[in-house]
C-alpha cells in the first residue's frame, strides 16, 4: 500500500487526510494519506523516504513551502516563479516540487464569478501561499495588489519575485476592492485587530483558512456588507491537482467533496 503525507507545522487543523483518503477510496487507490507534524531539521528524513519510496508523495503545507526547495532535484516552471512548493512527486529518481495553490486559488476565484479585472487587492500576510496567490491575481489582470504585513520586510522581499507590489504598513489598509486573509490569524479565533469600517461595501473579504469555516475576518466582512469567503474551495482544488499528479486522475469535485470537510 502506497503511503501519501501532509507535513506542516501546526498541522492539526489540516482536512488532507480526510479528503485525499476520499478521494483514493472513491478511486480503488490501495493508499493511504496521512499528516505529520514536523519540525524543520525533520525534513531531510522525509526527503530521504520518498527518495526511497517509503512515502509515495507529499505536500507541504506552511512553514515549508519556501524551506523544502534547497531538497528537491527541480522545480514546475510555477513553483520556480513562486519559489512555493506545496507538492512533491517522485519521478525517474528526481524530486520534483509542483506549485498546485496557484490553479488551486484561480479555480476558487473563478467559481465565486466575481470579475477580478482591474481590481484594487489588498493582502494581508506575506508567507507560505502568498507568492502564489499574487502569480494567479497577476494573471487575471487585476489593477493593483497592495501587501501589508506585521514584519514589512518579509513583505518587502515580495518584491524580489514581483514587481509592481505596493507595500503598506500594518495597520494603514489602503483603497481596495478585495481583501485577502493570507495570515494564520484565525486559526484559533484570533481576530487581526484591524479597522475596516471604512472599506465600504459589497467587497470581497476572502480568507485563505478554510478550518473554521468563518473567522473573526469574515465574520466582520459580513457585518460590515461586505460579499466573504472561505479557503475551502481553494484547497480542495489545489488537493484535486496535487491528486492528479500522483495518480494521472483527476478526482470529481462537487456538492459532496465539500460536504465530507463539513463538520468535522
Amino acid at each position: 500500500m502506497k503511503k501519501y503525507l501532509v507535513i506542516g507545522n501546526p498541522i492539526s487543523h489540516s482536512l488532507s487526510p480526510k479528503l485525499h483518503n476520499y478521494w483514493l477510496k472513491q478511486n480503488n487507490i490501495d493508499a493511504i494519506y496521512d499528516k505529520i507534524k514536523l519540525e524543520e531539521d525533520e525534513i531531510k528524513e522525509i526527503i530521504q523516504d520518498i527518495k526511497n519510496q517509503k512515502i509515495a508523495g507529499c505536500n507541504i503545507t506552511v512553514p515549508f513551502k519556501k524551506k523544502i526547495i534547497p531538497f528537491l532535484d527541480t522545480l514546475s516552471f510555477e513553483a520556480d516563479k513562486t519559489q512555493s512548493v506545496n507538492t512533491i512527486i517522485f519521478e525517474k529518481g528526481n524530486l520534483i516540487g509542483h506549485n498546485t495553490d496557484i490553479v488551486g486559488f484561480d479555480k476558487a476565484i473563478k467559481a465565486l464569478n466575481f470579475n477580478m479585472k482591474d481590481k484594487k487587492i489588498l493582502i494581508l500576510g506575506s508567507g507560505g501561499v502568498v507568492p502564489s496567490i499574487i502569480f494567479a491575481l497577476k494573471e487575471m489582470d487585476v489593477l493593483e495588489i497592495s501587501i501589508s504585513n506585521r514584519t514589512k520586510q518579509k513583505a518587502e522581499n515580495l518584491k524580489i519575485l514581483f514587481k509592481n507590489l505596493k507595500i503598506v504598513e500594518w495597520g494603514n489598509l489602503s483603497e481596495f476592492d478585495i481583501v485577502i486573509n493570507a495570515t494564520s490569524l484565525g486559526l484559533n479565533n484570533e481576530k487581526i485587530n484591524l479597522n475596516f469600517s471604512n472599506a465600504g461595501k459589497n467587497k470581497l473579504f476572502y480568507d485563505v483558512i478554510y478550518n473554521p469555516t468563518e473567522t473573526n475576518f469574515l465574520k466582520e466582512g459580513k457585518e460590515l456588507g461586505n460579499k466573504t469567503e472561505n479557503g475551502e474551495k481553494m484547497f480542495v482544488y489545489q488537493a484535486s491537482e496535487a491528486f492528479k499528479l500522483w495518480h494521472g486522475i483527476e478526482p470529481e469535485v462537487n456538492s459532496e467533496t465539500l460536504n465530507i470537510l463539513k463538520n468535522d
